[in-house]
């Protein structure tokens, strides 16, 4: 799992916080770390803007509206980048290996 420190080793958060010209991100792969690491950037982004970041996750993956998801730190962008079914594939799968 990753945590924010993580994320900042890896270059994801301080890409996202750039606001200075031409962003360059992460070319996001059919690996589910890509998943993991755009809902925990999701997350932050969503937290650091005062939402509740489950509530809008979770409204987002039922509605498949992106306006649930902010677009600071590019976080909409990042996370209309895998399709819906994928991310819940991977919340299903993520909480059966923690439970089961």
């Amino acid at each position: 799992m990753y945590n924010e420190r993580d994320l900042y080793r890896e270059g994801v958060l301080d890409m996202m916080n750039s606001d200075m010209g031409t962003q360059h991100f992460k070319s996001i792969s059919d690996n589910p770390q890509d998943a993991q690491t755009i809902l925990l950037c999701v997350y932050h982004a969503l937290s650091a803007k005062g939402y509740d970041p489950i509530t809008q996750i979770v409204g987002y993956l039922i509605s498949g509206d992106p306006t649930y998801i902010t677009s600071y730190q590019n976080a909409r962008s990042l996370i209309c980048r895998i399709d819906r079914d994928e991310l819940l594939e991977e919340l299903v799968q993520f909480y059966l290996s923690k439970n089961v």
